[in-house]
């Protein structure tokens, strides 16, 4: 991978061989057992939502940040585990989206970026569910998410919560490789009938 700092076009439709591997830290340990906060959160399909009010399975995938198109990325953002693979991931999530329904499970995902970012990729990726914006970081605050900052930016590591009737039941972390992910929250569905 070059090391400017616009992203290939390439690059949001996939992910690089070459990406270092997040590790376990611990940081998501205590989410299993945990109620969603109750917090407002801008969504790109209108208004605001709240995740703990939500009857029923629950997904939600915290990424840091959607690439965009045109606009450069943090010195470094490839080298960082974890990182890259956002559009992958949101991707894979779009194009099993019906696989989701089908198991009764309502998805968004959740990052620190701003609304208007969260409608310029929910927009351009064809995405069929919500993308909400933390950019409050309530959300994130109120489970004690793992987050790290690049260039004055605070931004979630990858998680993927699965809830019940607001209840945190599993979470994956970390979370790779990303377009991945998934299979995993399909399988783990499944499991539960």
């Amino acid at each position: 991978m070059p090391n400017h700092n616009e992203l290939p076009k390439d690059f949001l439709r996939g992910i690089p061989n070459d990406l270092p591997i997040p590790l376990d830290d611990g940081a998501c340990d205590h989410l299993e057992g945990l109620m969603l906060p109750s917090v407002n959160l801008p969504a790109t399909t209108g208004g605001t939502v709240d995740p703990s009010l939500f009857s029923g399975w629950l997904v939600i995938y915290c990424y840091p940040m959607t690439g965009r198109p045109g606009r450069t990325i943090p010195d470094g953002w490839v080298q960082i585990p974890g990182a890259a693979g956002c559009t992958p991931q949101a991707c894979s999530f779009r194009d099993y989206y019906r696989e989701l329904q089908a198991l009764n499970a309502t998805v968004f995902g959740i990052s620190t970026q701003s609304p208007e970012d969260q409608l310029e990729a929910a927009n351009r990726l064809h995405l069929p569910f919500g993308l909400l914006s933390d950019a409050s970081f309530q959300f994130a605050q109120g489970l004690r998410l793992p987050m790290f900052e690049i260039d004055g930016m605070r931004l979630n590591k990858r998680v993927t919560l699965i809830a019940k009737d607001g209840k945190i039941r599993k979470c994956f972390y970390p979370v790779f490789p990303p377009d991945k992910n998934i299979e995993e929250v399909q399988a783990w569905l499944q499991e539960q009938g």
